[in-house]
């Protein structure tokens, strides 16, 4: 399924796992600066624009572990469906050093349009699959910069993030993602816990299982990185739940 505001993969797959990508495209509707946010191609192709690989990562890992995927179709600089629709970055005008022209001036109208016909929707979708089974699981699919303007590269590979209200999978996550051999963040290289945002409103708030999984995004730009780092999550997603006892 497609929309103006996200897509579907898999709706009838048997597995528990939804996979939901909330930064999987860098894709500016036409209503919105005619397509065009005043900022260079190179930055549309940025990790402050989407989140580079994770969708195709998240497809191919939806496919292998029977889960239906979801997708945001509107780039984070449009704005942030990982934001909730009171947090002050929602709609950014700066972001890693660059100045994002067409939200200079966006008012309190302009935010509201965006909101109800990409953010909600979208949400709405994610809400729909995650409720279609009692026993849902989400698996959050996210990548990160080697290393932001001005600071120091990162070290990690992967980074497994949650909140301090629930740490029911993250930590053997970690364990598991280290015996791989891989150097992983630990609520690295940011916090997990992130009031209003997709994991706390899709999970936390009802007590579902969760994790979230960020990955070097120079390790996952083309699709060759995409298969080979979802083969490589099949091993350590398997059996999780049951190894957690949920």
């Amino acid at each position: 399924m497609k929309s103006e505001a996200f897509w579907t993969e898999g709706e009838d797959r048997a597995g528990r796992w939804l996979v939901t990508v909330d930064h999987a495209t860098n894709r500016v509707p036409d209503w919105v600066g005619g397509g065009d946010l005043g900022i260079a191609p190179g930055d549309m192709a940025r990790h402050i624009a989407y989140d580079v690989g994770a969708a195709g990562v998240a497809r191919h890992l939806g496919a292998r572990i029977q889960a239906p995927v979801v997708g945001s179709d509107f780039s984070r600089l449009v704005i942030d469906p990982n934001r909730g629709e009171d947090d002050p970055t929602l709609l950014m005008r700066l972001y890693d050093g660059t100045v994002i022209p067409a939200n200079r001036d966006a008012d309190a109208a302009e935010r509201e349009r965006r909101l109800d016909r990409l953010h909600r929707p979208y949400h709405g979708e994610l809400e729909r699959l995650a409720g279609a089974r009692p026993d849902r699981a989400i698996c959050a699919i996210h990548s990160f910069t080697p290393q932001l303007r001005a600071r120091p590269p990162r070290p990690w590979v992967v980074g497994v993030l949650y909140s301090h209200r629930d740490e029911r999978l993250a930590p053997l996550l970690i364990e598991r993602c280290r015996q791989q051999g891989w150097v992983t963040g630990d609520n690295q290289p940011y916090s997990g816990h992130l009031d209003g945002d997709s994991i706390d409103r899709h999970a936390l708030t009802q007590a579902r299982p969760n994790v979230l999984i960020e990955i070097r995004n120079d390790l996952i730009a083309d699709e060759a990185g995409q298969i080979e780092w979802a083969e490589k999550l099949v091993p350590v997603m398997d059996g999780l739940l049951e190894e957690a006892g949920l």
